[in-house]
């Protein structure tokens, strides 16, 4: 009787590990995307986007799709990014993903000068 006890509570256990799921922690990280066009509205494809890790100075780079389009997935949410775009010698002006901004997917679109 004391065996089937314990094995009828095994077995629940079991049962409800299933329908929650595994344990594990949210995630908190970030993802940055954004276009990349010029003054026009025209997109610049090949353009190399450049996001600074304002803690480290790491800078990572993305070169753009031929949609215009450019991402940072797993970014910090506690840390501040800086992010430009180059295209042709040009460069658009550097904006800031702040820390202070909760939203875990954060679009900045970019626009170069390029005449």
């Amino acid at each position: 009787m004391r065996k089937r006890q314990i094995l009828a509570v095994v077995m629940l256990l079991f049962a409800l590990a299933a329908v929650a799921g595994p344990f594990k922690e949210k995630d908190t990280s970030r993802l940055l995307t954004g276009k990349v066009s010029d003054q026009q509205e025209n997109i610049l494809p090949n353009a190399v986007v450049y996001l600074t890790n304002t803690r480290t100075h790491a800078v990572k780079t993305y070169i753009v799709s031929q949609d215009g389009l450019y991402r940072f997935p797993a970014l910090s949410p506690n840390i501040d990014y800086e992010v430009y775009a180059q295209f042709n010698g040009k460069k658009s002006d550097t904006k800031t993903m702040s820390q202070f901004d909760t939203r875990q997917q954060v679009q900045i679109n970019l626009k170069v000068d390029s005449r």
